[in-house]
Order: structure tokens, then sequence, then C-alpha cells
């Protein structure tokens, strides 16, 4: 118990109290903005889309009224010849992605940032401006063959990392469905026009 002309920030069941409180209301901000947040990062959510997204074109255009640029998801744009059942596409998304992690690219590439800064970021490799010449079942075609026999694109050379058919329609698959990904801008300001 306080004595009378001791300050009340004096006792430790002032502290305590705070502390508990405290510790309540931030677990409950915690608590809904994790549930924000997996439904904003879950495949099918306002940001990510279903990984049957492969089926669509997927382009990368400015949004003047969010100031940057975003995924455009368009119609039907089919990969490999085939049009991919939501149970065929998170497959073929998941080996695309065991993928990418065995051959460990992301120690040269960088996806949505993270990773080496020795090779291009991959985030947006479907839309490149390399690879946008080429129509979209052309591109996945063209794409699946650097994969398995990679060229010198630029200042580096990328490994030959004996990916197989299969693995590189895989990834092919990953990195387009990679580039539907809305992130908020992310990478800023690719695709844009010089002096834009």
């Amino acid at each position: 118990m306080t004595e009378p002309d001791q300050p009340y920030t004096q006792d430790p069941r002032f502290w305590r109290a705070g502390a508990i409180a405290t510790s309540i209301f931030m677990s409950l901000v915690l608590a809904a903005l994790t549930i924000d947040t997996l439904r904003q990062i879950t495949p099918g959510g306002p940001r990510v889309p279903s990984y049957d997204v492969i089926n669509n074109s997927v382009t990368y255009e400015y949004d003047s009224t969010r100031a940057e640029y975003v995924p455009k998801i368009g119609g039907e744009e089919l990969i490999f010849g085939h049009r991919y059942s939501a149970d065929e596409a998170d497959d073929l998304i998941g080996k695309g992605k065991l993928v990418i992690q065995s051959r460990a690219c992301i120690d040269c590439h960088t996806f949505f940032g993270n990773g080496g800064y020795y090779a291009p970021d991959l985030t947006r490799a479907w839309t490149d401006p390399i690879w946008m010449r080429y129509p979209g079942p052309r591109r996945a075609d063209k794409l699946v063959k650097f994969l398995m026999h990679p060229l010198r694109l630029g200042s580096r050379a990328m490994p030959d990392l004996n990916i197989q058919r299969a693995e590189a329609e895989a990834l092919v698959a990953y990195l387009k469905w990679m580039s539907s990904v809305d992130g908020n801008g992310f990478p800023d300001r690719f695709g844009a026009v010089s002096g834009q």
C-alpha cells in the first residue's frame, strides 16, 4: 500500500497493471493484423491471385489511380498448350517453388526484394521486357529453353543448373504466377519508360 504522500507512480501495482493492459491491447492488435495479413497474402485473396491465374494473360501496367505499376490479369493465355485446373495449377506451382529451392536461385536472384543481388530480381520475370517481345505461349517456351540451356543475357552468365523440361515448365508457371501478385508497386518503376 502506498503512503498518502507517495506519488502513485511509485506504486509497483500501477506499473504492473499498465504492463498487463498494454500487453493485452497489443496482443489484440497483433492478432487483428495477423488475420488481415494472412487474408492479403493467401493465394486467392485480394492481392495474391489463385494459382490457376497461369491460364490468363499477365501484364504489368501503370495504374494512375494508385500512382504505381500493378499486375493486370487479362483473358485466357495458356502456357504449354494446356488449361490447368485449380488442383493442377497448385501442384505445378508447388513443383516450381521446389525447383527454386533445390537450385538455390535465391542465392543470386531476388524475389520480392529478398535474396541475392548478383542476378536480376525475378519478381516480374514473366513481364520483363526481354521476354515480353514474345507472345505468352511462345514466351513460356522461350523461358523453358533458357532455363534448360542458359545464355548470357546481360553482364553475367547464368550457370547451367541441369534443369529438366518438367522442372523448367513448373518454374515458368511459378514465375508467371509470381508476376501476377500485387506487390504494392514493387519493384518500383518496373516497366516504366525512360523519362516517365
